[in-house]
Protein backbone atom coordinates (compact mmCIF):
# COMPACT_ATOMS: atom_id res chain seq x y z
CA UNK A 1 0.00 0.00 0.00
CA UNK A 2 2.95 2.35 0.68
CA UNK A 3 3.90 2.04 -3.00
CA UNK A 4 0.66 3.85 -3.83
CA UNK A 5 1.34 6.80 -1.52
CA UNK A 6 3.22 9.01 -3.98
CA UNK A 7 0.90 8.46 -6.97
CA UNK A 8 -2.18 9.06 -4.80
CA UNK A 9 -0.61 12.15 -3.20
CA UNK A 10 0.19 13.55 -6.66
CA UNK A 11 -3.33 12.73 -7.83
CA UNK A 12 -4.76 14.43 -4.73
CA UNK A 13 -2.73 17.60 -5.30
CA UNK A 14 -3.62 17.68 -9.01
CA UNK A 15 -7.31 17.21 -8.26
CA UNK A 16 -7.15 19.99 -5.65
CA UNK A 17 -5.75 22.40 -8.23
CA UNK A 18 -8.31 21.26 -10.82
CA UNK A 19 -11.09 21.73 -8.27
CA UNK A 20 -9.89 25.25 -7.43
CA UNK A 21 -9.56 26.20 -11.10
CA UNK A 22 -13.05 24.89 -11.84
CA UNK A 23 -14.45 26.76 -8.85
CA UNK A 24 -12.77 30.03 -9.88
CA UNK A 25 -14.13 29.75 -13.42
CA UNK A 26 -17.65 28.97 -12.20
CA UNK A 27 -17.50 31.83 -9.67
CA UNK A 28 -16.37 34.21 -12.42
CA UNK A 29 -19.30 33.08 -14.55
CA UNK A 30 -21.67 33.55 -11.59
CA UNK A 31 -20.37 37.08 -10.95
CA UNK A 32 -20.93 37.91 -14.61
CA UNK A 33 -24.31 36.10 -14.81
CA UNK A 34 -23.07 33.80 -17.57
CA UNK A 35 -25.45 31.25 -19.04
CA UNK A 36 -22.52 28.81 -19.15
CA UNK A 37 -23.35 27.89 -15.55
CA UNK A 38 -26.49 26.19 -16.81
CA UNK A 39 -24.70 23.71 -19.04
CA UNK A 40 -24.98 20.11 -17.88
CA UNK A 41 -21.24 19.36 -17.89
CA UNK A 42 -20.60 22.47 -15.75
CA UNK A 43 -23.01 21.13 -13.14
CA UNK A 44 -21.69 17.54 -13.17
CA UNK A 45 -17.90 17.88 -13.57
CA UNK A 46 -17.23 19.55 -10.18
CA UNK A 47 -18.98 16.68 -8.38
CA UNK A 48 -16.82 14.12 -10.17
CA UNK A 49 -13.58 16.02 -9.48
CA UNK A 50 -14.45 16.67 -5.83
CA UNK A 51 -15.52 13.05 -5.24
CA UNK A 52 -12.18 11.85 -6.62
CA UNK A 53 -10.40 14.49 -4.53
CA UNK A 54 -12.08 13.33 -1.31
CA UNK A 55 -11.54 9.68 -2.22
CA UNK A 56 -7.82 10.30 -2.69
CA UNK A 57 -7.74 12.11 0.68
CA UNK A 58 -9.32 9.12 2.42
CA UNK A 59 -6.90 6.75 0.71
CA UNK A 60 -3.96 8.88 1.89
CA UNK A 61 -5.29 8.81 5.44
CA UNK A 62 -5.61 5.03 5.28
CA UNK A 63 -2.12 4.57 3.83
CA UNK A 64 -0.57 6.84 6.47
CA UNK A 65 -2.76 5.65 9.34
CA UNK A 66 -3.70 9.25 10.09
CA UNK A 67 -7.13 10.76 10.54
CA UNK A 68 -8.78 13.88 12.00
CA UNK A 69 -9.03 12.19 15.40
CA UNK A 70 -5.28 11.70 15.79
CA UNK A 71 -3.87 14.57 13.69
CA UNK A 72 -4.93 18.16 14.46
CA UNK A 73 -3.73 19.36 11.06
CA UNK A 74 -6.07 16.95 9.26
CA UNK A 75 -8.95 18.08 11.48
CA UNK A 76 -8.09 21.69 10.58
CA UNK A 77 -8.24 20.80 6.87
CA UNK A 78 -11.64 19.13 7.29
CA UNK A 79 -13.08 22.09 9.19
CA UNK A 80 -11.65 24.54 6.65
CA UNK A 81 -13.09 22.40 3.84
CA UNK A 82 -16.57 22.87 5.30
CA UNK A 83 -16.02 26.65 5.29
CA UNK A 84 -14.62 26.52 1.74
CA UNK A 85 -17.71 24.66 0.53
CA UNK A 86 -19.99 27.13 2.29
CA UNK A 87 -18.19 30.18 0.90
CA UNK A 88 -18.08 28.57 -2.55
CA UNK A 89 -21.82 27.89 -2.51
CA UNK A 90 -22.46 31.49 -1.54
CA UNK A 91 -20.11 32.77 -4.25
CA UNK A 92 -21.70 30.75 -7.03
CA UNK A 93 -25.34 30.25 -6.04
CA UNK A 94 -26.57 31.98 -2.93
CA UNK A 95 -25.14 35.51 -2.65
CA UNK A 96 -27.82 37.90 -3.92
CA UNK A 97 -25.49 40.59 -5.27
CA UNK A 98 -22.39 40.82 -7.41
CA UNK A 99 -20.47 42.37 -4.48
CA UNK A 100 -21.56 39.46 -2.26
CA UNK A 101 -20.40 36.93 -4.83
CA UNK A 102 -17.01 38.65 -5.05
CA UNK A 103 -16.69 38.73 -1.25
CA UNK A 104 -17.44 35.02 -0.93
CA UNK A 105 -15.12 34.20 -3.85
CA UNK A 106 -12.30 35.96 -1.97
CA UNK A 107 -13.20 34.17 1.28
CA UNK A 108 -13.31 30.80 -0.50
CA UNK A 109 -9.92 31.29 -2.18
CA UNK A 110 -8.43 32.51 1.12
CA UNK A 111 -9.77 29.40 2.85
CA UNK A 112 -8.39 27.19 0.09
CA UNK A 113 -5.00 28.85 0.53
CA UNK A 114 -5.20 28.13 4.26
CA UNK A 115 -5.91 24.46 3.48
CA UNK A 116 -2.86 24.27 1.22
CA UNK A 117 -0.73 25.84 3.95
CA UNK A 118 -1.99 23.30 6.48
CA UNK A 119 -1.16 20.47 4.08
CA UNK A 120 2.36 21.75 3.54
CA UNK A 121 3.14 22.63 7.17
CA UNK A 122 1.24 19.67 8.69
CA UNK A 123 0.10 22.19 11.28
CA UNK A 124 -3.20 24.03 11.88
CA UNK A 125 -1.32 27.37 11.88
CA UNK A 126 -0.95 26.87 8.13
CA UNK A 127 1.38 29.35 6.47
CA UNK A 128 2.15 31.05 9.80
CA UNK A 129 3.92 27.89 10.93
CA UNK A 130 6.31 28.25 7.99
CA UNK A 131 7.32 31.85 8.73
Amino acid sequence: MQDLYLPIKNLHMSLAMLSLAGFAIRAWWAINSSTLLQQRWVKITPHIVDTLLLTSAVLLMIILGQHPGNQNWILAKVIALVFYIGFGTLAIKRAPSKAGKILFLILAITTFSYIIGVAIAHHPASWLQLI
